[in-house]
């Protein structure tokens, strides 16, 4: 017997949020047992600090990406996802309740704003990269740091609300940059039918020469930070979207690192600063390289269409040619009736 068909069409509607809920729910018990204790407990190190701040922004940026893949009609999973997180992560059912209020708001009232400014998912305009960087990182984690600030200090498990703040905000935007172009990048990814060695070799070189650049930035005394932004050029103009999201993600990942160590332009700098420090680094990089890689892929579209149009006037003029060409014997052949029939006459 067949399924009823508007059961069935409700079940293929579900499974989207049903997805997303589940995987938020394993980011969230993967990240939180550091993450946690790295953002409430003053007593870590601040590289704890540093790299729990960044795990911690994983299930938001998931959760964003989720939103942007399926729709609005997936924030109940993530909302369901958040709350089971919390509690099988020893919170109690209010706290836990609380905290599922920012963590499902923020990247909702993000991809909301997203939506609002015509944001496209194929990322292939300014305007959609603009909207990632300043919608969806910076403003959706201003939310969520608010929030879950106002939520750890209500309870008891924070007394610094503003460096809570400042270091959920950062985790939050870092971590957006970094996996929901991934996402993106993933969601349209195919095998390609025949693998060019030279391209293949480019490409490799691009990711080691990023990741040695941010090395080097980070390791040295000197602030040479700015050894990375070739690459990025690079990346964008070769390979687009397919090459600056992964070098983004290795470039921000190494200045992390960087920063909970506090090597290189970060050595000695209070945590203000280094999150300001971080924060203008990443959103300049990911803006960047996002904005070129764009440009780029409108500039190629645009020559496609170009040269799809010279082929179809080409087409055209051949046609033209053919029909002039047949054109002539029949003039010819008029003429000749027509002089024929004066000559009768």
């Amino acid at each position: 017997m067949l399924a009823n068909p508007v059961l069935r069409q409700r079940g293929m509607a579900a499974w989207p949020a049903f997805a997303s809920g589940v995987g938020y729910l394993l980011v969230v018990l993967a990240t939180r047992p550091l993450a946690e204790p790295a953002l409430l407990d003053q007593t870590l190190s601040r590289r704890s600090v540093w790299l729990g701040s960044m795990v911690g922004g994983l299930p938001t940026s998931i959760a964003l990406g989720c939103l942007i893949l399926f729709g609005v009609r997936v924030w109940p999973g993530v909302a369901i996802g958040s709350v089971l997180g919390g509690l099988l992560t020893g919170m109690s059912l209010p706290l836990a309740a609380t905290l599922a209020v920012g963590n499902t708001a923020a990247p909702l009232c993000g991809y909301l704003l997203m939506r609002c400014g015509q944001f496209r998912i194929d990322l292939d305009r300014l305007r959609d990269a603009l909207a990632l960087v300043f919608l969806g990182a910076f403003a959706g984690g201003l939310i969520e740091a608010t929030l879950n600030g106002l939520a750890a200090t209500g309870s008891g498990l924070s007394q610094d609300f503003w460096s809570l703040w400042a270091v959920v905000w950062t985790g939050d935007a870092m971590a957006v940059l970094v996996v929901v172009p991934l996402m993106l990048l993933l969601r349209r990814a195919r095998l390609p039918r025949t693998l060019s060695a030279p391209r293949s070799v480019e490409g490799a070189g691009l990711l080691l020469g990023t990741l040695a650049a941010a090395l080097v930035g980070t390791m040295s005394s000197f602030d040479v930070l700015f050894l990375v932004f070739p690459f990025l050029i690079w990346a964008a103009l070769r390979f687009q979207l397919a090459g600056t999201a992964p070098c983004v993600a290795v470039a921000t990942v190494a200045v992390v690192f960087a920063a909970a160590d506090g090597t290189g332009p970060f050595a000695g700098e209070h945590l203000y600063t280094k999150l300001i420090t971080l924060q203008v680094f990443c959103g300049a990089a990911a803006l960047s390289a996002l904005l070129l890689a764009v440009i780029i892929s409108q500039r190629n579209q645009a020559q496609r269409e170009i040269e799809a149009a010279c082929n179809q006037l080409v087409d055209a003029m051949g046609r033209l040619d053919r029909v002039r060409g047949g054109a002539v014997p029949l003039a010819s052949l008029i003429a000749q009736r027509r002089g024929d029939a004066d000559s009768g006459a």
